[in-house]
């Protein structure tokens, strides 16, 4: 018995046809491809695709970090220049502690016992006796040592420092013009100008005590003037070896000086 079946390579060699019909009076056109080129055609379709699938996917990571570059650099273009202003800001800051540094050596230097006499007379005795006797006390003013130097409160910006050469008394910043004022009664001893404290005031309050008061912009009273506590003596500025506005005040006990936060207190 015979078999009629097709065999593989009689179905491989069968045909498409595709009629392709213009419009207008153009020629019809037949094309004929057989089963196995069309196969082969598809698989080459198939695996053409398949590799631009995987081409794609290979960039994508890469075009998405691509696309990340540009925020970056801008990020570090921001951060480089926060770091350029703060390094300005840095050497700025350097620059005025160095200024500082030399402004505390003066003062510490021209400001302890052992050196006072180069910048302020020594403190006299007899003007202590004799300011105990009169008195010096006023009508409207505080009898007792002790008040606050300034109208106002202030900043303390230096504190008092008892090693040799260093700080001798507080700096406390205040607005330009401040009055300052007398931290208790006493006899005007010194009134003067010199390149470290500028316009100063020295005040004996009797029994070794005497306070000074130093980068006034205007003195109000005179050598010799009896104060009572918190009388208006001048107003705060910036003259002698100053960096901003604010009142030197010094408290110094037998000639040497001590903290005058021991004996005023900020309000």
């Amino acid at each position: 018995m015979s078999d009629d079946s097709p065999t593989q390579a009689d179905r491989d060699d069968r045909r498409l046809t595709l009629i392709v019909i213009p419009h207008g009076d153009l020629e019809t056109r037949t094309i004929e491809i057989s089963y196995r080129r069309l196969k082969v055609a598809l698989f080459g379709v198939a695996v053409l695709a398949l590799v631009v699938v995987v081409v794609v996917g290979m960039w994508f990571p890469i075009l998405a970090q691509a696309g990340r570059v540009g925020g970056l650099e801008r990020d570090l273009a921001r951060l480089e220049a926060e770091r350029t202003r703060v390094a300005e800001l840095a050497r700025t800051l350097a620059e005025v502690e160095a200024q500082y540094e030399r402004v505390r050596e003066l003062l510490g230097a021209t400001g302890t016992a052992a050196d006072s006499g180069a910048i302020l007379p020594p403190l006299r005795s007899d003007s202590i006796r004799r300011m105990s006797q009169e008195g010096s006390g006023g009508e409207d003013g505080d009898l007792s040592f002790g008040a606050w130097p300034l109208a106002s409160g202030g900043y303390i910006t230096q504190v008092q420092s008892g090693a040799p050469g260093a700080h001798p008394g507080v700096d406390i910043a205040a607005p330009r013009n401040t009055q300052i004022r007398a931290a208790g009664p006493g006899v005007v001893r010194e009134v003067g100008r010199n390149e470290v404290y500028g316009n100063y005031v020295v005040i004996d309050h009797g029994d070794g005590l005497e306070s000074l008061y130093g980068h006034a912009a205007r003195i109000l009273i005179g050598r010799g003037d009896r104060v009572h506590g918190r009388k208006i003596i001048g107003f705060v500025g910036s003259t002698g070896q100053s960096s901003g506005y604010h009142l030197h005040f010094e408290v110094r006990r037998d000639g040497a000086a001590v903290d005058p936060l021991t004996y005023v207190r900020k309000p």
